[in-house]
Parts: C-alpha cells; sequence; structure tokens
C-alpha cells in the first residue's frame, strides 16, 4: 500500500494545506500521478464543487489534475479507473455515510490494496482505520455502520490535542481515548498531533511533523513517538 495520512489541512495562520503541499507533491511525483479522484463528502457547509476548486487550486502548484466522484453517475466506477485516491476532511459520520450510500468502501480498499496512492487528511486519514469510532466529529448523520476501509491495523486520532482549557470540566482528548480503548482493549490508537501525518508504504510507517505522535494502548502507559522513529509494528498486529 502508499498511503499518506495526515492529521489537518491547515496549520493556524497558514492558507490551505500550506504545510504538507511538499509531502504531497512528492508523493504523488514518486509515483507518476497526474491526475487524482476526490472524495469531497465530508464537506458538510459549503458544495462539494467549491471543495473540489480548493483542492484543485493548491494541487495546480505541481501540475496535478483533481477529478471528483461526485461529478459522476456512478462514483465507485470512476474510483476504479483512477491513478490516485485523496479524501478531504470536514465531518467523519458524513463522509462514511456517503461512502457507503455510493459503494466507495470497498472500491476504495481495493484499488488502495492494490498498491494505488492514497492521500488524507483528518476525516480522509480516520477512514482508512478499522473504524471510524476514533473521530472527533459530531454524529449529524447516520451511517449504516462505524466500520471503514481497514486499511490499517490500528486507529487514528486526527488533530489530536494535550490541552486541557482553564474552566473546562468535560473530558480531555487522551481521556475520550481511554474510554474508546476501555472498550476496545486490542487496539492501538495513534494520538496524531497537528502538523503531522503518516506515509505508510508497504510494511514501513514513516512518521513526518515537528511534534511527537502520542500511541495509545489499553493498561500501558500513553508513549511519545518521535518523528522517523520506526514503529512499523503496528502494521503487524
Amino acid at each position: 500500500m502508499k498511503l499518506l495520512l495526515i492529521s489537518n489541512s491547515t496549520n493556524a495562520g497558514e492558507s490551505y494545506l500550506e504545510y504538507p503541499k511538499k509531502q504531497i507533491a512528492e508523493f504523488l511525483a514518486k509515483n507518476k500521478v497526474t491526475k487524482v479522484m476526490f472524495v469531497p463528502y465530508a464537506a458538510v457547509t459549503f458544495s462539494y464543487d467549491e471543495y473540489q476548486e480548493k483542492v484543485q487550486n493548491r494541487f495546480s502548484e505541481f501540475g496535478v489534475e483533481v477529478d471528483s466522484v461526485h461529478r459522476y453517475e456512478n462514483p465507485a466506477k470512476a474510483i476504479e479507473k483512477s491513478q490516485a485516491i485523496v479524501v478531504g476532511g470536514g465531518n467523519t459520520f458524513h463522509l462514511v455515510k456517503n461512502m457507503q450510500q455510493h459503494k466507495l468502501i470497498d472500491a476504495i480498499r481495493t484499488k488502495a490494496l492494490k498498491g494505488v496512492p492514497y492521500i488524507g487528511w483528518s476525516a480522509g486519514s480516520n477512514v482508512v482505520c478499522p473504524t471510524m469510532c476514533t473521530t472527533n466529529d459530531m454524529p449529524i448523520v447516520q451511517p449504516r455502520t462505524f466500520k471503514t476501509l481497514n486499511l490499517i491495523p490500528f486507529q487514528i486520532n486526527p488533530h489530536y490535542l494535550d490541552a486541557h482549557p482553564d474552566g473546562h470540566a468535560g473530558e480531555t482528548r487522551e481521556q475520550r481515548i481511554l474510554e474508546y480503548l476501555a472498550a476496545n482493549p486490542k487496539m492501538y490508537v495513534a494520538g496524531l498531533r497537528e502538523g503531522c501525518m503518516l506515509l505508510i508504504e508497504n510494511k514501513t510507517i514513516k512518521f513526518i511533523g515537528k511534534r511527537n505522535l502520542r500511541l495509545f494502548k489499553y493498561s500501558e502507559m500513553p508513549k511519545e513517538i518521535k518523528p522517523d522513529e520506526d514503529f512499523s509494528f503496528l502494521l503487524n498486529l
């Protein structure tokens, strides 16, 4: 497999897809991709046309055309013919419901397992996991199931935050992940902080970013994984 899994699209004070553009460009160039098939279904408060245009504006910098599944009567067939697949962020529940409705779960999984490059950010990274259960999003719609692409055997929590704001009595992100692990004790969860990404190629994981990754496992102390540290054992669970 060839997966580039990005925590977030935009760092504070930066333009859209600014910080990961170098890695995106290199990833696509290395795989000789000139045209990608975009999945915009995580968008809720703006149109799929607008989302496609937003991504195209960035991808044009490195000469890559952005097509979109929403322009096809049969989105699954559009995926079947794609050079590469890109799944954008937004609301994960909305994304998964539409992926299921348009039969994209099996279509994308089949292509990715054959080595077709896949790029996702935020919700688009979350859906490569066995389930969407470590999303941060509100369930504004109801998918048929929480099961997603299952391309990797561990969970990702995009936008992972350590902060606990003053005066806030609710659970921290870590507490929410520990709740998930209590209910799913065999799983690992990678807390992917903003500005970071995972490059997965075959049986190796490369962690890219200026912050550590926080790795959670039931009944174990969370571990801080440094950039470029090897933790490819997660792919062999």
